[in-house]
Parts: structure tokens; sequence; C-alpha cells
């Protein structure tokens, strides 16, 4: 069963997505329920929602393409980025991969959700767009070991990340800002468990992660050839500071793609699924920050 939001007007309703019967919102399987998925991940409701959904009526489910999918949550206490993760990535850019794990802080203000527009920001000339796989925390996670810490993992998602890269090349200390304009950072449309993703992929290093331009596979590699794998940035950064139920770790891209207004950027993992978003100047999309994702408040890779 994976996680999800559907567009409703102008809400966003968690919703579950079930491999049979297909898609109902969580209201109507846990009476009384009026959260977002980050509730209902940090209540640790998961368990009981897979019974609700396999017995709950045939009415509350819909199809799968008669919905819009919107970002599963608004906003995460933390989103953790990795930068320069896989080996080939870093010797693109001439660069030595860290010898402990790269990683940066966005905030909430950047998410946006499948079929928003990316924004390029007036400040910059040169804005890439990095497909990444997710890491949805599940449960709270401090100081766990590398062969402990994917139990602490609620799922996978499909990420787009950007970056103001023109910005970066000035100053390496430049990379907060670089990474942290409206719309940079885009997840959806659904939370995979991640033993379904392993089992499909044969194991979770076979997973792929591809960065796609106007349908045409730009960079593309295996988790397999992290320098850092998803059960070592998991246990890292617990020891850094707490992991909280819904926290994103963002692992790293297989290659960033400039892009302009005009593009479509994807994000495309099998088994995971396929994010998409148009792309557009400032100016086009100065609207963007008022729209539904701003409701209430809550090293380039």
């Amino acid at each position: 069963m994976h996680l999800a939001s559907v567009r409703e007007g102008g809400d966003e309703l968690a919703a579950v997505i079930h491999p049979v019967r297909g898609v109902a919102l969580v209201r109507d399987l846990i009476p009384g329920f009026s959260g977002d998925l980050l509730e209902l991940l940090a209540t640790d409701s998961l368990g009981k929602l897979e019974s609700f959904a396999e017995s709950a009526d045939t009415a509350v489910f819909r199809d799968r393409d008669s919905v819009t999918f919107g970002a599963p949550y608004r906003h995460p206490r933390m989103l953790w980025g990795i930068g320069l993760n896989y080996v080939e990535h870093a010797s693109d850019l001439s660069e030595g991969v860290p010898d402990e794990p790269a990683s940066f802080i966005k905030g909430d203000h950047t998410i946006i959700g499948p079929g928003e527009n990316i924004t390029i920001p007036h400040q910059s000339v040169r804005t890439t767009a990095e497909a990444e796989l997710g890491l949805v925390i599940g449960t709270y996670c401090r100081d766990v070991e590398p062969e402990d810490a994917l139990s602490y993992v609620a799922g996978v998602v499909t990420l787009l990340d950007q970056t103001a890269e023109d910005i970066l090349e000035k100053n390496p200390r430049f990379l907060t800002r670089s990474k942290n304009f409206p719309g940079f950072f885009s997840f959806g449309p659904e939370i995979v468990p991640l033993a379904e993703v392993a089992d499909d992929a044969g194991s979770l290093a076979a997973v792929e992660v591809s960065t796609v331009i106007n349908g045409k596979v730009h960079r593309s590699n295996v988790v397999g050839n992290m320098r850092y794998s998803p059960e070592y940035l998991v246990s890292f950064h617990s020891k850094v500071m707490p992991l909280y139920p819904g926290d994103i770790i963002s692992t790293g891209t297989p290659g960033a793609v400039h892009i302009k207004a005009g593009d479509v950027a994807e994000c495309r993992i099998p088994g995971v699924g396929v994010l998409s978003n148009p792309v557009v100047d400032q100016e086009a999309g100065s609207g963007q920050e008022d729209g539904i994702h701003q409701e209430g408040h809550g090293g380039h890779e």
C-alpha cells in the first residue's frame, strides 16, 4: 500500500493507493481523521490503516486515473540533501567524493508537488534539476547503526532537487542560498514501502534513478553506486540530530541537468514512480508562491 495526497478543490487530502482497490482518502478509512500524511506518520497509524483499507467498502475507492496527486505533505520538520554521493557524478564535476556525507538542509518553503512549476529565480541564469531517491523517516530515529537504520524508514519517494548552480560556483559557502529558492524541492506523487521497491528491483542497490528532461534520459545510475548507502545516510544523520517521522533524506543525484523555461523535468525510478514538473521563469511563475502549497504553515549534487 502506497501513501499519497489527493487534490480536491483547494485542499490536499491524505490518501492511500491500494494495489487492487484503487485510491481512498484516509478520512474515509479512519473515522475522525482530518490531518495530512505527516500527521499520519507521526501517530504511527500505518499498520491499522492497511487493515482498514482491506476491509473498507468498495464505494470509498476511486480509480487512480481519476485523481490528481499533490505533494505527499507540505511541512516536514527537516529536509536533508546529500551532495556528490554518486562517484561518477563527482568525477564529472572534477570533485572528489567527500570523506563524510556532504549534507545540507532545505526549508519547507521550497516544496512543490507533481505538476507544479519549478521556478527559475531571477538571480540565477544557470539552474539545474537533479533527480533523486528520497528516504522518508517513519519512526523516531537517534544514534542508530547502519544495520538497523532502514527499519526506521517508512518508504521512498521520487524527488527533484534544484540548484542555482551559478550562485554556488561563486563560493561553496553559498550552498544554502543556491538550494533554497521556492520550488527547489519537488516530491511525490507517492511514498512506496522500502521492501516493495527492493523486492521489485531485486535489491535496494539495484534501484535505478534517472534525471529526465523533455522526455530524454540525461543521467542514470543505480543506488549501489552511491558512495554512502541509504542505510549509512540514515545512521550518520541520526548521530547528528534526531530524525522524526516525515523527515526526508534526499540521497543525491546521478547527474544534474541545466533547465530553462519551457522544459519539463522528471525523476524516474522504476517501482517508485515518475515525478514531473514544468519549468518557468520567475515572472511567469511569480504567483505560484500563493498556491496550495503555502496554505497553513506548519555542492550542487
